[in-house]
């Protein structure tokens, strides 16, 4: 039993695509726990809903063709569905920030990453243009780019991938959010950058206190990340526990989820096969 405060509470979310050929229920009944500054891992194959739940925790979903069609995302205890888009302005990037898959094409070309860092200050926090940059450097600094004084007036594009990756994490956590989304924050990163971003969030985690969501496919990030992991499959969780009852002993096998979902027989989870 978890003794510390619920932070995020999901209940039964639903978010379905609507498409030329149908409906898709890419997120089909999830229901999902973090806690405070706990790290969480969310684990499953390409379309299993992972992507499609971080943004809808952030109330990013493109309407149309997406709309969150049923369910609950307690956060402190207030839904963030019921939510003004006002109101979900100054959560988002403040109490609840993400880092994106690709930063190249989350980032701004024709802006300097120091005015994209401090945009996301002047918003949130109120204050000036002066204190904001300070800021900035202060974070650039934190996360291990070197420089930053003269980083700041850069583009995206004088920056090597692992560094744009870091101003990523930078301008996630530029506000002291109380919860981070990480979606697939470094698979586009080669492994020796890989380990060291990785390294660096672990590190950051434990020195803020915030709480982590992971989202991946790679269960070598989470089994090294997190402390509770939770399995997706086709839009639900269909396992969630410690990482180490995870890796030791998974429960869902082929009979499982074929039988959760209806379909037939599925491979085999790469956890099975590892020798914890």
């Amino acid at each position: 039993m978890d003794n510390r405060e619920i932070l995020v509470d999901i209940k039964n979310l639903r978010t379905f695509f609507y498409t030329e050929d149908g409906v898709v229920p890419a997120v089909d009944g999830i229901d999902l726990t973090i806690h405070r500054g706990e790290v969480v891992g969310l684990v499953g194959e390409s379309g299993c809903g992972k992507s499609v739940t971080a943004l809808s925790i952030m109330r990013l979903i493109a309407n149309p063709p997406g709309k969150i069609v049923g369910g609950e995302i307690f956060f402190h205890g207030e839904d963030l569905l019921k939510k003004s888009d006002d109101q979900m302005r100054l959560i988002r990037g403040d109490k609840i920030s993400m880092i994106f898959q690709e930063p190249m094409t989350s980032l701004n070309p024709v802006y300097t990453i120091g005015d994209q860092i401090s945009e996301a200050i002047t918003l949130h926090q109120k204050i000036d243009s002066a204190e904001a940059k300070k800021r900035t450097i202060d974070m650039l600094h934190l996360v291990g780019i070197p420089e930053p004084e003269r980083r700041f007036s850069q583009y995206p594009h004088e920056m090597s991938g692992g560094m744009r990756q870091r101003v990523m994490i930078a301008m996630a956590l530029s506000c002291n959010p109380e919860l981070l989304i990480s979606d697939e924050a470094t698979t586009a990163l080669d492994v020796t950058i890989q380990a060291q971003i990785l390294d660096l969030m672990r590190g950051l985690q434990k020195k803020l206190g915030m709480a982590v969501l992971i989202i991946t496919h790679n269960l070598a990030v989470v089994a090294e990340m997190a402390e509770t992991i939770n399995i997706a499959y086709a839009g639900k969780i269909v396992e969630s526990a410690t990482a180490k009852e995870i890796f030791k002993s998974p429960r869902h096998d082929q009979r499982a989820i074929a039988s959760h979902r209806g379909h037939g027989p599925v491979p085999l989870s790469h956890a099975q096969r590892l020798p914890f």
